[in-house]
């Protein structure tokens, strides 16, 4: 008897002092050089609680601007399972954007866009592949191939909203969306197969970044089950096509006419991953930033009325009122442009630059370790010496500045480097239309409506405006 708890005692005091030295090691990760400063947190949670806390849109974290005061402003800490830098230093931001090209996602963003995603592909596959998407959403795609389609979706969706005295902006901004690429990618579909793909797009579960668990009732399993039945649907609807030579979109006829004249090719699988990758991010950002841009233009009167004066502008100067959206009329929008510069630059208080180098990097006396999530905040965005009152909504900033540029040193919404948001104009060309077309009618939105962010943007009251009952702007 006195054997066997003398043996108990060894076991426990063995897995005592392994668990002690797990999490001696986790608190204390290995580095050829000087590590940053920071906290591990707690094993495998790190600190991801803190850092997922719901925080006002306009404001960097609390716990990023607790950590900055703390250890300056690049340090260590983990989320989500991962080791990770945070930087909020603009100069280090854009080296690691320029000269690494490996995306650093958490594994559950990585489990969730499949093994052969865009985030993991090589650098010659990547560079090809938004080549091919530059086709389409590029200046030119969109002005030969996608204008129209965004103008006469978003007056569809506008006009359906007034008749019914309300419109979720949101919800809107995603119909026109998916039905807008959808159409482009697919070709025409039938009505009950589109119907499908749009509420798998609008019913995905938002929040991507989460623990990589896939444990049956964990978000990471719900999200793979929606994932499995989305690309399960594009695929029937490709080979479907291909099978009784439909015609297809214009995404995939750049992919099939690249393989006829015998170029890089892309497999049908491969392309179905990039498709449902792009239509998913595309999709959780872009609405959401309309959002939020609807929420601040309604928060400046002075900001709501130059608008409604430069689109009553545009209306006025075509022969035919009812004429569609041209390319000149969009490239016209002078003060819209400007409003969404500044929305881009004041909401934009998540890490713009996501990378892994795959190499130790010197930072004056310390190292970021190869392997590590890289996390680069738009601190310059918030700079007093880079924009007067910074933390003010303030379009008229931006008067007599390049509007097209998607970048610079003191601007990164899109983030930076080889890895630049591909779907960049895109996005600038559906919230200038929708914006044209709600500055058509008289509209506001709820004081209560509050915009948050837990790493994506949230509204916590609904993103609704309200129409007036003589709602037609003269």
């Amino acid at each position: 008897m006195l054997y066997v708890f003398e043996l108990w005692i060894v076991i426990v005091s063995l897995l005592v002092l392994n668990l002690c030295h797990w999490i001696y090691q986790w608190r204390n990760p290995k580095c050829n050089g000087k590590l940053l400063p920071g906290s591990m947190g707690f094993p495998i949670i790190g600190e991801t609680f803190e850092f997922m806390k719901p925080h006002d849109v306009l404001q960097f974290p609390s716990f990023v601007k607790k950590r900055v005061i703390r250890h300056g402003p690049v340090f260590r800490t983990s989320l989500f399972g991962s080791k990770v830098i945070i930087s909020m230093d603009n100069e280090l931001n854009m080296e690691i954007a320029k000269t690494n090209r490996t995306i650093g996602v958490p594994k559950s963003i990585t489990r969730l866009f499949g093994d052969n995603n865009l985030f993991v592909q090589s650098i010659e596959s990547h560079k090809h592949v938004r080549s091919l998407t530059f086709q389409l959403l590029g200046p030119q795609g969109l002005k030969l191939r996608v204008i129209e389609d965004i103008d006469l979706l978003a007056r569809k969706h506008m006009e359906e909203g007034a008749r019914n005295g309300f419109l979720n902006v949101k919800e809107a901004a995603s119909k026109i969306l998916i039905e807008c690429l959808a159409k482009k990618v697919m070709g025409d579909m039938d009505p009950e197969t589109a119907k499908e793909l749009a509420i798998c797009w609008r019913k995905f579960p938002s929040g991507w970044f989460r623990f990589p668990f896939k444990i049956p009732g964990m978000g990471v399993y719900d999200m793979m089950k929606a994932r499995k039945r989305m690309m399960n649907l594009l695929k029937e609807v490709v080979l479907k096509k291909r099978a009784s030579g439909e015609e297809f979109g214009e995404f995939f006829k750049i992919i099939f006419g690249e393989n006829e004249r015998g170029k890089e090719k892309m497999s049908v699988e491969n392309a179905i991953n990039y498709i449902y990758t792009f239509f998913l991010i595309a999709n959780e950002t872009t609405p959401r930033i309309l959002a939020a841009t609807v929420k601040l233009i309604s928060e400046k009167p002075r900001v709501m009325q130059e608008l409604q004066r430069e689109h009553a502008r545009i209306v006025g100067d075509r022969t035919e009122k009812d004429a569609a959206l041209t390319w000149e009329d969009y490239k016209s929008m002078t003060f819209t442009h400007m409003v969404i510069n500044e929305s881009l630059r004041i909401t934009t208080t998540v890490p713009v630059v996501l990378r892994k180098p795959d190499h130790d990097i010197q930072v004056g006396d310390y190292t970021i370790p190869a392997g590590w999530t890289f996390m680069g905040y738009p601190n310059v965005h918030f700079n007093p010496e880079k924009y007067e009152d910074p933390f003010v909504f303030n379009p008229w900033r931006w008067k007599g500045k390049d509007l097209s540029a998607l970048v610079s040193k003191n601007y990164v919404p899109f983030g930076a480097g080889p890895r630049l948001c591909v779907g960049a104009y895109f996005a600038k060309l559906l919230m200038a239309i929708f914006i044209h077309n709600l500055c058509r009618y008289r509209w506001s939105m709820k004081v209560e409506t509050t915009v948050t962010r837990s790493y994506m943007l949230m509204f916590p009251q609904g993103c609704d405006v309200q129409f007036s009952e003589d709602t037609k702007v003269d």
